[in-house]
This record gives C-alpha cells, sequence and structure tokens, in this order.
C-alpha cells in the first residue's frame, strides 16, 4: 500500500511538472520608435537612462533597454519586457512613465510609437554582448493566410541562427491586434558575425521561403547600445 502511494504522489508530481513545462509565456513586450530633435539628443538619452533605472524597480520588470540607429543619430528604439498584462499596464500607469513622456514630449520630432507584442520565441538570457555589438530589430509583414505558418518560419530562423558563431540573441515577438506583423530583436558580437549571418543558408532560405507571403519589404533597423 505504502509503495502504491508514493508511485501515485510520483505521478501526479509528474504531471504537476509537465502542465508547469508546458505553461503559456505571460511576457508581455513593448517596441517603441521615437525620433529626436538633434539638438535634444543629450538632454533624450539622460531621460531615457532614468526612465530606464526608475522602470527596474517596477514589479513585474523583466528588461529595458534602448539602442540608438547605425548612422541615424537621433533615431531610437525602446525594447521592453513585463512578467504579464497586468504588470504591463501598471508600469504604463506609474509616474515615472508619465513624466518620462511628458519630458520627452518637446525633445523628440516624431510621436512615441509604441507598439505590443507577446512571445513567439525568446532564447537563453544572454551575457553581456559587449561595446562592438550590433543590434538589429526587424518588422515583418505577412499576408495573411491559413497555408502560411509565419511563426513557425520565424522560430525556425531564430533556433538556426542562435546556433551561429557570434549571436548573442535572436527573439521573434508577434504583434497582439495584428497577428500577422512580428518584429525580430537580435544581436551579435560584430559586425562580421551578422555579415556571415546574412549570408547562411539558412538565412537566404528563410528569406526566399518569406518573400511570397510577405506583406511588404522588411523593415531592418540596424542599432548600437548607448554608452
Amino acid at each position: 500500500m505504502v509503495k502504491r502511494a508514493i508511485g501515485l504522489l510520483g505521478m501526479v508530481f509528474l504531471a504537476s511538472s509537465a502542465i508547469t513545462a508546458q505553461a503559456p509565456d505571460t511576457s508581455v513586450h513593448a517596441v517603441s520608435y521615437v525620433d529626436l530633435i538633434p539638438a535634444s539628443r543629450g538632454p533624450a538619452v539622460a531621460a531615457l537612462k532614468q526612465y530606464r533605472d526608475s522602470s527596474r524597480k517596477d514589479d513585474g520588470y523583466v528588461r529595458l533597454e534602448f539602442f540608438e540607429q547605425i548612422g541615424r543619430p537621433g533615431h531610437f528604439v525602446v525594447l521592453e519586457t513585463w512578467r504579464d498584462q497586468k504588470a504591463s499596464d501598471a508600469h504604463g500607469m506609474a509616474a515615472h512613465t508619465q513624466q518620462f513622456l511628458n519630458t520627452l514630449q518637446p525633445l523628440r520630432s516624431s510621436g512615441y510609437d509604441q507598439r505590443p507584442y507577446r512571445t513567439v520565441t525568446v532564447g537563453p538570457a544572454s551575457p553581456a554582448a559587449g561595446g562592438q555589438a550590433i543590434y538589429v530589430v526587424t518588422h515583418v509583414d505577412v499576408i495573411p493566410s491559413p497555408q502560411n505558418d509565419p511563426p513557425g518560419l520565424l522560430r525556425r530562423l531564430a533556433e538556426a541562427s542562435r546556433n551561429e558563431k557570434g549571436n548573442v540573441r535572436f527573439d521573434v515577438l508577434q504583434h497582439m491586434m495584428r497577428a500577422n506583423h512580428f518584429t525580430l530583436v537580435e544581436a551579435w558580437q560584430s559586425q562580421s558575425a551578422l555579415d556571415a549571418h546574412a549570408a547562411a543558408a539558412h538565412t537566404r532560405q528563410y528569406r526566399d521561403t518569406l518573400q511570397p507571403i510577405a506583406g511588404g519589404p522588411l523593415d531592418e533597423r540596424v542599432y548600437k547600445a548607448v554608452e
């Protein structure tokens, strides 16, 4: 009887572990783009850093980072990850978030364009990319069709790319309201690593497969970390 009870407990534990392992990712991501008035870059960067540092104290914070587009000073992307929708909503209403947006108002030359995303695939936490790292943020728009499997296509690309030499990060996010819109977030140790990725067989195969189902040209932007 004791052995049977232990066996049943073991089965319950294994079943519980399987359910936990399959639990959906509740993370909420925000990808925001903003262009700054050239003369206002210094104060804007200071505001971005203060916003990042204040946000780290919010409940449900996972990550917040921002990068400047290479070759286009003053063009920034802000990437945020929150534990769940509740944490994201609370952060959006926080006083320091409103203060940041108010501070940015006279410094920007475009609206603060923020878009909400869910996780398709996010790799394990990686070590710091280093000062020479290249970041790529790509918007992918596909034509909706039951025959297409964009999440599967992008997931396969991410998995293959993470195995490449010099890859630090490769995440795939899906827009919460527009399921045919995706954002890819990549980090590479150097320009040469990024160049090798662009020439890789799996990258070329992905682009060939994507082309006939794409809803528009790839919006691929290359960034660097802000010191």
